[in-house]
């Protein structure tokens, strides 16, 4: 009997809200960070302590809200993570004081994390099938990188009409207005998005045959028991240090390789168009490859980027050199954030149980949201300004590529056959 899947609408949903749902925590402080500062009248060190309390509420969503994903549909899931992240945008729109603020980031991480997360990766499974879960991650990983840019262009060109000044003038009152209509029109669309999911993201099978009545103990046993899902921790924990290790790669450029900010934006631009790029491309040919063997690939694709810049033999001399290396550290760390969750299904992970998985898996997995910025940065801090402290980090880089190389190999040799 031919399997039957879930409609492309599906997968469009599915994307768009994937990334919607992020836009006002981090995606808008990312790309106006300036601006929020001065609007919320915040130091650097308060906005981190925001972004603290949101990682602190992750942290226990992820196990709490993973069994959630395996007892309810996923688009009701994910429609309501929308309305309620959507409405911690009204109150941010407010400017509130430092406490209030804390207090919606915290909510923010509740709605985006014990609602959404593990069912949006349930979903993408769904999609998938037996057959498509390359592709399937893939997309998902592509499409919300594309989704992220066109938000943050959207932002930009909202901010710029409701100037009444050029930014370079404009006064602290008018910026604030503007960026209130910013907020507003994420908040509007992630609502309208939530509307579409709700009633159009449905699957051709039985939504019922991938839910379960209960979650117990036994349950929760019965996924730690799976190897894969070990190796899954390591795996995602490892390629995730390299996600965030990206982060000083316009740094290097402005530090090292002596460009002036203009230029090394230009680096932080290109990765941003090497995200959707990649697991796009991934997505075609995942499923025609062996899955597990091309994440391992690029376990080693993104070893050879760390290692590149960590040997020290990249300078200013060296331009061709240094793009070579971008795009090989981007291609390795892209592809690895759109393979990880595409091989549950050869890791023989029960479709039914994939929350309860995704929430275990995910608090290991991405523990370097705590550890990985401050580690970086004492690095870079020890050398500021240096060559010798980037090569640190990258040294860093390298040994966790290496760690996830050789748990991808495991997992490789274990299911890949």
């Amino acid at each position: 009997m031919k399997e039957t899947k879930p409609s492309w609408l599906y997968l469009l949903l599915l994307i768009l809200s994937g990334e919607a749902i992020f836009i006002l925590p981090f995606v808008f402080p990312r790309v106006f960070r300036p601006t929020v500062l001065d609007v919320l009248e915040l130091e650097n060190v308060e906005l981190g302590l925001c972004f603290s309390v949101y990682g602190l509420v992750a942290m226990v969503s992820y196990v709490l809200g993973g069994p959630l994903a395996d007892k309810y549909q996923p688009r009701k899931l994910i429609a309501i993570a929308l309305w309620m992240t959507a409405l911690g945008g009204l109150i941010f729109a407010q400017y509130p004081d430092m406490w209030v603020l804390q207090i919606v980031y915290g909510w923010w991480g509740f709605t985006t994390i014990f609602l959404f997360w593990a069912a949006m990766i349930k979903a993408t499974r769904i999609w998938g099938g037996t057959n498509s879960q390359g592709k399937a991650f893939g997309f998902l990983d592509g499409g919300r990188g594309l989704t992220g840019g066109l938000f943050s262009l959207l932002g930009v060109v909202v901010f710029s009409f409701f100037l009444s000044e050029s930014p370079e003038v404009a006064d602290l009152n008018d910026r604030k207005e503007a960026f209130t209509y910013v907020i507003y029109s994420a908040s509007i669309i992630i609502i309208l998005i939530g509307i579409l999911v709700w009633f159009f993201m449905k699957s051709d099978k039985n939504d019922e045959k991938v839910t379960l009545e209960r979650i117990s103990w036994n349950e929760i046993k019965q996924v730690l028991k799976l190897p894969s899902v070990w190796l899954l921790m390591v795996i995602i924990l490892c390629g995730y240090v390299g996600y965030k290790i990206t982060d000083i790669i316009s740094q290097y450029a402005e530090e090292v390789m002596l460009y002036n900010q203009v230029e090394s934006a230009k680096v932080g631009t290109l990765l941003q168009f090497l995200r959707p790029a990649t697991g796009i491309l991934v997505g075609l040919i995942a499923d025609k490859l062996k899955i597990t063997w091309l994440l391992f690939v690029s376990f080693v694709l993104t070893l050879i980027g760390g290692l590149l810049f960590a040997s020290g033999v990249i300078a200013p001399t060296t331009t061709l050199l240094f793009f070579m290396s971008v795009v090989v550290i981007a291609a390795g760390v892209y592809a690895i954030r759109a393979l990880y969750f595409g091989v549950m299904q050869v890791g023989k992970i029960p479709m039914t149980l994939t929350g309860t998985a995704v929430g275990l898996i995910s608090l290991i997995g991405y523990t370097p949201d705590v550890f990985a910025g401050p580690a970086y940065g004492m690095l870079l801090d020890a050398h500021p300004g240096e060559e010798l402290g980037h090569q640190h980090v990258f040294w860093m880089l390298s040994a966790f590529a290496f760690v996830g190389g050789l748990a991808a190999w495991v997992y490789q040799r274990k299911y890949g056959r």
